[in-house]
């Protein structure tokens, strides 16, 4: 089994480190990750310029860092290396619950591997003083891994640890509302400079991501690629191109 380790926290971080120690058990590893810090970059791609990618000894690691975001870590890596099993992306210092998942940088090469026909894993981490406990995590680690890398797993799976797990459990991804802010601040010069800055203002909701890490256990929110609302487009009751003019008289595409 091929694996191909990713992130956007940077090559050098230690949850990567972390994640490649566990996933050597599953079958060969290969990391292919950003020079620096990619956080909250989401589906970004590069396409205004050309990439580099260099070989970085990470240990005993086959490792390669990509001036690039975490998507592209993820295509260059699948473009590299054939018959890869599944992307894992992480491990994020700091969770990626609820609508962080549209920004995540960690989440988005786990869904640009999907995009690309592959297997797409994201694993994030509480952080608080110090470096969370890898040691700790372990064996819950080698436990998600051995149930997603199976045949019959979700293909897009979000993965969120607590700080001490005691044990894992099938989530939705919480959809809260948010105060957002833009907090004015100054440099040394005096410049202006601006914080965005959010806080919920609902609680969290039963049975999502957020309430299981609440509780103390992994979170595991199987996703889909459809971001299509089902039930709005069955009340808006849309025509065929051949019941309205204007679609009926484009050209083909």
């Amino acid at each position: 089994m091929r694996l191909l380790l990713v992130n956007d926290d940077g090559i050098y971080s230690p949850g990567l480190l972390a994640l490649a120690r566990i996933a050597r058990r599953f079958g060969e590893v290969r990391i292919v990750a950003p020079d620096v810090e990619q956080s909250s970059m989401g589906q970004a791609i590069t396409h205004s310029r050309p990439l580099s990618i260099k070989q970085t000894p990470i240990g005993d690691f086959d490792a390669w860092r990509v001036n690039g975001t975490p998507s592209d870590c993820a295509a260059l890596g699948l473009n590299a290396w054939s018959q890869v099993h599944a992307v894992l992306s992480g491990i994020n210092l700091g969770l990626n619950l609820g609508n962080s998942a549209w920004h995540s940088g960690t989440l988005a090469a786990a869904r640009q591997a999907v995009l690309l026909g592959c297997r797409g894993i994201a694993l994030s981490v509480v952080v608080g003083d110090g470096e969370p406990d890898f040691a700790g995590l372990e064996p819950f680690l080698n436990r998600v891994l051995e149930l997603l890398l199976t045949g019959d797993a979700p293909r897009l799976v979000n993965v969120n640890f607590p700080r001490e797990p005691e044990g894992l459990y099938w989530t939705r991804v919480s959809v809260r509302h948010y105060d957002g802010r833009v907090v004015p601040d100054k440099d040394p010069y005096g410049r202006e400079l601006f914080w965005l800055a959010v806080r919920p203002v609902e609680e969290v909701e039963p049975d999502t991501d957020r309430w299981a890490i609440r509780h103390g256990l992994v979170s595991l929110s199987p996703l889909r690629l459809d971001l299509t609302d089902e039930e709005a487009l069955v009340r808006m009751k849309l025509p065929r191109a051949s019941e309205t003019s204007v679609l009926a008289t484009a050209p083909p595409v």
